[in-house]
């Protein structure tokens, strides 16, 4: 059975919508249809963190919080879930988090403290260690203009002083309860010809998509949603992918990470810090809590962006993907890349999993530059994957993103690293050969000559980190 309307707790109200139009962001709703004006628009990109609130959703019969951008967020995407603006956190007393940011002087000119309070109010349900790396992850995606970060870091420190549980902790059952009744039914909203549909299964979402076109995929909107808000584009077909039990997944199985197409960034980091740190640790410069708790690899891979950071980094490791339409087929990623943002993808197909190999014996490094440290889109990125024995390299892949109109190997230089010794000397040689390989263009984020400089000294910064800590078979 298909509704034809989305259901989800505004605070702690239960609401059910199908008349507002497919392409309004949940920012939006708030501001101009409900009057709730607390959450801000500050850039409408994902980038300030102004616009923060909270998503609850009901996983193992408790409530997961997590802060997203809600400038970038699709209305409809909230069905089955609640949410939580800045000004639900009190009613007769301000909350832990709001009243530490007073004492603290945490607010300055205000318009970004309540991104900074749900962003801290998200912390503090996770219940979060105020270390300075902590807050420095959680808040990463926070931008203050009036530059008051010690006071904000200050309060995030103390925040927990003012009590461990809240009013949220007091009516964690009603909430449950509410959520309970949602019936997670697919969802068809049509308004203003245009039309937002959200399959329950991976059965569903074939049968629609053999019988519809021209159709754009969603699951965290943190790409595609910037049509809308900068490009002012009216993406007339959406269906969107993070509701669909088939693609949010996780598995171990047969020396593969098995991830499924929609499944949170957030998610997938605790198992790459297992098998590769490196990797692990990118996706904390790929992008702010808020982006990496709703997007997914499998969007990254479908944009097909020469600068998505994760695609180099998997195209190192020879992962495949199983892409899928009546029926599935495996693609090793060096094939999926064809052109500038053209994929192999046929019509009616996407991307249903990610498959990573597990590696032993190998060393995998990957470096981001770019302009700021967190929450930038790269000037360059690099990753290498090694295998050494006696100090000679026997097998090896360099995949850059940002020097080529795709994803791509640098060719040449694994040809002629394979077999060497891995000296200074060698390296040396092969920075001179990175040369042949990419004729990148200049464009606001680096020059040509950057990109190239910069894979070269890349090389040196693997082979020093190579020589402290060497793996050997």
């Amino acid at each position: 059975m298909i509704k034809n309307e989305i259901e989800f707790i505004l605070n702690d109200e239960l609401i059910n919508i199908n008349n507002v139009d497919t392409n309004v962001s949940v920012l939006n709703y708030l501001r101009i249809n409900k009057r709730l004006t607390g959450t801000k628009e500050g850039c409408a990109s994902g980038d300030c963190g102004a616009c923060t609130a909270i998503i609850a959703e009901l996983k193992n019969n408790k409530l997961e919080y997590k802060a997203v951008n809600t400038c970038i967020m699709f209305l409809y995407s909230l069905h089955g879930k609640q949410l939580i603006t800045v000004e639900h956190l009190s009613n007769t007393k301000l909350h832990p988090v709001q009243q530490s940011m007073v004492d603290n002087h945490g607010s300055q000119c205000g318009f970004c403290t309540p991104g900074f309070v749900m962003s801290m109010f998200g912390m503090y349900k996770d219940k979060v260690k105020p270390s300075n790396q902590n807050i420095d992850e959680y808040l990463a995606g926070n931008l203050c203009r009036c530059t008051g970060y010690n006071s904000i870091k200050k309060a995030a420190k103390k925040m927990y002083s003012y009590g461990r549980k809240d009013k949220f902790s007091k009516n964690e059952n009603k909430i449950i309860k509410l959520l309970k009744k949602i019936k997670h039914n697919d969802i068809l909203i049509s308004k203003n010809n245009n039309k937002f549909y959200i399959p329950l299964n991976l059965k569903n979402l074939i049968k629609y998509i053999q019988n519809n076109k021209h159709y754009k995929f969603v699951t965290g909107g943190t790409d595609i949603a910037l049509e809308v808000t900068k490009k002012n584009n009216t993406i007339n077909s959406l269906i969107y992918l993070g509701n669909n039990k088939d693609l949010n997944y996780i598995k171990i199985k047969r020396n593969y990470i098995n991830i499924g197409s929609a499944t949170p960034i957030n998610k997938i980091i605790p198992i790459l810090k297992k098998y590769y740190p490196s990797f692990a640790e990118m996706f904390y410069r790929y992008g702010s809590t808020q982006i990496r708790n709703v997007a997914s690899i499998g969007g990254n891979l479908g944009s097909a962006s020469p600068i998505g950071d994760s695609l180099p980094a998997l195209l190192a490791l020879n992962a495949k993907l199983i892409l899928q339409s009546k029926n599935q087929r495996l693609l090793g990623i060096k094939y999926f890349f064809k052109a500038y943002r053209k994929t192999a993808l046929k019509n009616n197909e996407f991307i249903k999993e990610i498959r990573i190999p597990i590696l032993k014996n190998h060393i995998f490094k990957c470096y981001k530059i770019s302009k700021r440290i967190d929450d930038d889109i790269s000037s360059l990125f690099v990753a290498y994957l090694i295998k050494l024995r006696n100090n000679i390299i026997i097998d090896v892949n360099i995949a850059y993103g940002g020097m080529d109109s795709i994803p791509n190997f640098a060719f040449k230089t694994q040809k002629y690293l394979i077999g060497k010794e891995l000296n200074l000397k060698n390296i040396e040689k092969s920075k001179q050969i990175i040369e042949k390989d990419f004729n990148p263009l200049t464009d606001v984020r680096a020059s040509s000559y950057y990109r190239k400089l910069v894979s070269k000294n890349l090389m040196d910064r693997l082979f020093l980190e190579i020589n402290n800590n060497k793996v050997r078979i």
